[in-house]
């Protein structure tokens, strides 16, 4: 799950694009980073339907006759951007769920991790949410099994959450709002009057685990227990 995008780039194309220095795997992984994010720039600022393969060449400094031969059609960059996305998102969670054993702060984990990501790559934020459906030949069938798993790793923390707490709701209700609530921040977050990611992700994880209601509610119950003592 973790490998770089150049994987999806055949075995015979990819050693073409950097032969010095004794490592054109890494040149090809940087020179591939950097067409990606190019890329997720020109998706970002014209939509992808609107977006043609000249744009991309402009933009990431490739000949057009070059951008067909590495990629043959836009649709490839999206499906590498989005590929690139998921899996960076699901390998670095991987990483930080390591070693942290209670339900509660593993789901809170995922929501920082989350957030975090998405505010540091916010253009590949938008690519995502608004080009979800553009790929088609087969891309978008290997899309839907990275992002299944991510869900899925969602729906075990929620569920472990609600059997540690003793509740009882829907969890796939409660994993897509909250889905809902973290993927949508590219729209209103503004950093001048915004926390930063790390609050920001505190402070979802609040609202999602406690509520606003939920909040008040324990705050009244320690009043009244540290005035019965």
């Amino acid at each position: 799950m973790s490998a770089s995008p150049a994987t999806a780039v055949s075995r015979r194309r990819a050693p073409v694009l950097g032969r010095k220095n004794g490592h054109p795997r890494a040149r090809f992984d940087r020179r591939l980073d950097e067409i990606l994010a190019h890329a997720t720039a020109v998706f970002c600022d014209k939509g992808y339907d609107a977006a043609s393969m000249r744009d991309l060449s402009r933009a990431t400094g490739m000949s057009l006759a070059g951008l067909y031969y590495y990629f043959e059609s836009k649709e490839k960059l999206l499906y590498l951007i989005q590929k690139h996305t998921f899996q960076t998102i699901l390998a670095s969670l991987r990483a930080r769920l390591e070693g942290v054993v209670d339900p509660e702060p593993r789901l809170r984990v995922l929501i920082q991790n989350h957030v975090e990501y998405f505010l540091a790559n916010e253009k590949a934020m938008k690519v995502l949410s608004h080009e979800d459906e553009a790929l088609k030949n087969g891309y978008g069938v290997e899309l839907r099994a990275i992002k299944r798993e991510y869900y899925r790793i969602c729906l075990r923390l929620v569920e472990d959450v609600m059997q540690a707490r003793g509740l009882q709701f829907s969890a796939r209700l409660a994993v897509l709002s909250l889905f809902g609530m973290m993927n949508w921040i590219y729209t209103w977050y503004n950093p001048r009057v915004d926390a930063d990611a790390e609050a920001l992700a505190r402070q979802m994880s609040e609202l999602f685990l406690n509520g606003l209601l939920g909040r008040s509610s324990q705050r009244r119950r320690r009043r009244r227990q540290s005035m019965t003592q």
